[in-house]
């Protein structure tokens, strides 16, 4: 009776152990993000936008050394949040450099509104407002990803506000539709988004951003997009993620590359496969998409005043994939 007894205790132990493994792993955070903990205090932007009232968090980093009396604007990409940034902001912080990463309204401690007219335009203005809010007048504009696409548009709309641009393996290096990607609808973009899990997020990122490698350090970013997807505000998520992908498909800024007048360096891992869409493309199209190593340079010759440096090898977020190579490299772009 004693050892059934205590195979009992052990089995309960087990049992609950387990548990409580599997609801660590298994974190819902609120519709803008709440319980997830950014590395910097969140502070709050509320505007009005298209008759409503909206909500941007964003993180304002002072100089954690002598300021150099510049600031860095830091813009972040469809599958991440100004938290991502978290590695860019301590070194440029660490070097003198004030920092500000909001997030963008629809996207992660923002509000996702059940309305809302997304163009990279209206994202741009929304910065801008956020910036002048904060007293800032010129900033070396940088983004990653869909955040790439977003700082062009920001720097063609207000070019003498930008002091410098910085484009981090942007998505929009090419115009897909052109290419002969299908459209999608909204609403299935929307029935796509509902299917958001941990699982196909990491699948997806390993494949496409990694080069099919994966590091611990990831797991914190699938576990914010996850969450985010899987809390209370699931359906407000993914309806707001259908309507920016939409955008993104449909705005190209690859046309216009041409007209950018102040300083661009394209920071490019070459090994990037990143493509809006080609998970539906014909397969004779999807071979013509997402070769950032022919892509790049590509672009940086469309530039009238470009500097492309690459880093072989490394995909889509260079800047979380080998951290001290890419800061090495970004802060020697920033002080030429």
């Amino acid at each position: 009776m004693r050892c059934v007894r205590l195979r009992s205790a052990l089995a309960l132990l087990a049992s609950g152990l387990l548990l409580q493994t599997a609801t660590a792993a298994d974190k819902v955070y609120g519709e803008q993000l709440e319980g997830f903990a950014y590395p910097y205090p969140l502070q709050r932007f509320t505007f009005t936008s298209q008759q409503q009232a909206l909500s941007m968090g964003f993180m304002d980093v002072k100089p954690a050394r002598q300021p150099n009396g510049q600031t860095v604007v830091l813009l972040h990409g469809k599958n991440f949040c100004g938290a991502t940034w978290e590695t860019t902001i301590r070194t440029l912080s660490q070097q003198g450099y004030r920092v500000i990463a909001p997030d963008q309204i629809g996207f992660c401690s923002s509000a996702k509104p059940a309305s809302y007219q997304y163009s990279f335009q209206q994202l741009a203005e929304n910065t801008h407002q956020l910036l002048q809010r904060q007293g800032v007048t010129n900033a070396i504009i940088m983004g990653h990803s869909t955040g790439g696409m977003l700082a062009t548009r920001y720097a063609l709309m207000y070019p003498q506000q930008t002091q410098k641009l910085v484009l981090v393996n942007p998505i929009g290096l090419e115009d897909w539709k052109a290419k002969g990607v299908p459209w999608r609808s909204v609403d299935q973009w929307y029935q796509r988004e509902l299917k958001l899990d941990a699982a196909s997020i990491k699948k997806y990122e390993q494949h496409t951003y990694y080069s099919g490698q994966w590091k611990p350090a990831y797991d914190k970013w699938v576990d914010m997009l996850a969450g985010l997807n899987k809390g209370p505000g699931h359906q407000k998520v993914a309806w707001n993620s259908a309507l920016i992908y939409d955008m993104i498909f449909t705005q190209p800024v690859w046309y216009e590359f041409k007209n950018l007048s102040m300083p661009v360096t394209l920071m490019i891992g070459t090994a990037d496969t990143t493509a809006i869409g080609s998970d539906i493309a014909p397969p004779e199209v999807k071979a013509q998409l997402g070769h950032y190593d022919v892509l790049g340079p590509q672009v940086a010759k469309m530039i009238p005043d470009a500097r492309l440096i690459t880093f072989p090898g490394l995909g889509h977020a260079p800047q979380m994939e080998a951290p001290q190579r890419f800061h090495q490299a970004l802060l020697e772009a920033l002080t030429r």
